[in-house]
């Protein structure tokens, strides 16, 4: 009685309730829809560009919380499950005494065997134990309620995924579209394409094509654009997509190749974002790096964003912070949902992206931890 009445106890200890997953998909369900309905707003907007962005990163945020909750619903369900089956014998013993309590007429529980002694040695023991067997019993009852909410939660959760997942899809085409009948941006630079080619052709190292970058663009002197000083983010900017650093600066991969930036883990067709105001310098593929944004956030600074599956803009477009700048690789639209809805209780094995972050100055890489609000492990 002791052992299982301290399994309940741990059930229900903090290290279990920080996190309730049903407060956790019942806010995610209401950010879904929150996003839901900004995305018909924004077929209004006059800005629909960066309204469609908000909307996108919404979803993103919504689906993240969403399969988070999910996640810790079936911890929680197989926690549950694991004490019952740890407990099966206690709990069928408990139950059939429950029972058996229950089933035995009133005078025969007043008669022993032993005589009237006997009886009442029998009488104390059942006044002592029956408030036990109550509490157990509903201690029992709340966790069977409780898996049944947990599973109702999910069925109607995975419902509410789908449509996000649907609604996201929907964004990211208006933004796409959005994005290329835009024609109200500054441009800062107009690109040699010529030079820009060999640069790319010959540059054999990251280093070398950042240092050559300059010299394959031409300004446009006519025009003057005054922009923030990039020094004040200096320990302030967010990342440009929604996921984790994995990998920090010079930290080994798996093939022990080490690199002077970050790798993010993120999930696939995930919005790539600029996280300070930005004239795009270079924007394609380049070496073993895939598609590869490189942007000038402030003068004799550069920022490398790595890994993507889909760019945008183009080369001298001067971009506010927060601008779209991209999507990170993943399956065609029509296979989205189907691996973005997979195997929802996993949290690592969905961030199966990786986007390198690189920041360097006057030529030389700096440690993005200087700049970016966010703690590596």
């Amino acid at each position: 009685m002791k052992r299982l009445a301290l399994i309940f106890a741990l059930l229900a200890a903090p290290a279990f309730a920080q996190s309730d997953p049903t407060e956790t998909a019942r806010v995610a369900m209401e950010e879904l829809e929150a996003a839901s309905e900004a995305l018909q707003s924004a077929e209004r907007s006059s800005d629909r560009v960066k309204a469609l962005t908000q909307t996108v990163q919404a979803y993103e945020s919504g689906l993240a919380a969403l399969r988070e909750g999910l996640r810790q619903a079936r911890v929680r369900e197989a926690a549950i499950q694991g004490v019952f089956e740890a407990e099966s014998e206690r709990l069928a013993r408990l139950l059939g005494v429950l029972q058996s309590i229950e089933a035995a007429p009133e005078p025969h529980l007043l008669l022993h065997p032993e005589g009237p002694i006997g009886t009442a040695r029998t009488g104390m023991i059942l006044s002592e134990v029956t408030p036990g067997l109550n509490r157990e019993a509903q201690r029992l009852r709340a966790a069977l309620q409780e898996v049944a909410l947990l599973r109702a939660l999910q069925e109607s959760a995975v419902g509410t995924l789908e449509e996000g997942l649907r609604g996201a899809q929907e964004a990211r085409t208006a933004l796409s579209q959005a994005i290329s009948n835009r024609t109200d941006l500054p441009k800062r630079f107009i690109a040699d394409e010529d030079a820009m080619a060999n640069l790319v052709a010959t540059a054999d190292t990251l280093e070398s094509f950042a240092s050559g970058l300059m010299s394959a663009t031409v300004e446009d002197t006519s025009i003057s654009i005054a922009q923030p000083d990039f020094t004040e983010a200096r320990g302030t900017l967010e990342l440009p997509v929604l996921g984790r650093v994995v990998r920090a600066v010079n930290e080994a991969d798996s093939a022990g190749v080490r690199r002077p930036g970050w790798v993010i883990a993120t999930r696939p067709l995930t919005l790539v974002t600029l996280p300070w105001p930005a004239t795009i310098r270079y924007l394609g593929p380049l070496l073993d790096y895939g598609l590869v944004a490189v942007v000038e956030p402030g003068e004799d600074y550069l920022m490398v964003l790595a890994g993507l599956g889909e760019l945008y803009g183009e080369v001298g477009d001067v971009l506010p912070g927060g601008a779209a700048i991209g999507l990170m690789d993943g399956p065609d639209a029509q296979d989205d949902q189907a691996v973005l809805i997979s195997n929802p209780s996993a949290s690592g094995a969905e961030a199966s992206e990786s986007l390198y972050l690189e920041l360097r100055h006057e030529g030389e890489p700096v440690d993005p931890a200087q700049w970016f609000a966010v703690t590596v492990d």
